[in-house]
């Protein structure tokens, strides 16, 4: 997944807010930029928690813990949902009872992409399912389901997920990301520009038709 001019690459992680937003406001900067159809995306994992268990924890616990207090980790909640409803997607933290070990997620989209198709469209049913609609993004069930639900093969995904294909591979796109430097995430790369965070759209588009004119 090398990039040239053309391509933007997205580091991102399914358990990360920002990400789904900023992921948002990339492609309304491609649209407001007339590039939406010439600027492929490609996606590059990063996990968040990489010790996750496989099975999860439970959110409450684990925010609590991270964050010092539910309190603090509500009011970072409400912070996101304002700014996601700004854009048009919905956050129902209500209805999200786990944080999810996410590889196995990010295995999916490095099929997506190692078949050579725009994994996009994966990307935001898994943000949708996890964020919008509380499902347990980590269960290869749900996965499978989600999967499903884009258009793919449920039985072909399921017998994928149950294998170990994909994890070493994604293992290695995470370590040569963070020894790039990547420390963080949303990390838009576009050309040889690189946005770290959610930035408005006004600022990723300035940056696409900089990247075009170059």
């Amino acid at each position: 997944m090398s990039l040239h001019s053309s391509t933007i690459q997205v580091t991102y992680d399914f358990i990360c807010p920002w990400c789904w937003i900023g992921e948002e406001h990339l492609e309304r900067a491609l649209a407001a930029s007339g590039l939406s159809t010439d600027r492929p995306i490609g996606f590059l994992p990063y996990q968040l928690n990489p010790d996750m268990p496989v099975q999860g924890m439970d959110r409450k616990v684990y925010r609590s813990g991270k964050f010092g207090s539910w309190a603090r980790s509500q009011a970072m909640d409400a912070q996101v949902t304002h700014a996601g409803k700004a854009v048009g997607l919905e956050f129902d933290y209500e209805r999200v009872k786990k944080t999810p070990n996410t590889l196995a997620a990010h295995r999916l989209v490095w099929r997506e992409q190692q078949a050579g198709r725009d994994a996009s469209t994966l990307v935001k049913a898994v943000f949708k399912a996890y964020f919008g609609e509380g499902r347990d993004i980590g269960d290869l069930t749900i996965l499978a389901d989600i999967a499903a639900e884009t258009g793919q093969d449920r039985a072909v995904i399921v017998d994928f997920l149950k294998s170990d294909e994909g994890t070493a591979e994604v293992l290695k796109l995470e370590a040569q990301t963070k020894a790039s430097g990547v420390r963080s995430v949303p990390s838009i790369q576009i050309a040889d520009d690189v946005i770290s965070g959610a930035q408005p759209v006004e600022i990723m588009t300035r940056i696409l038709k900089r990247s075009e004119a170059a």
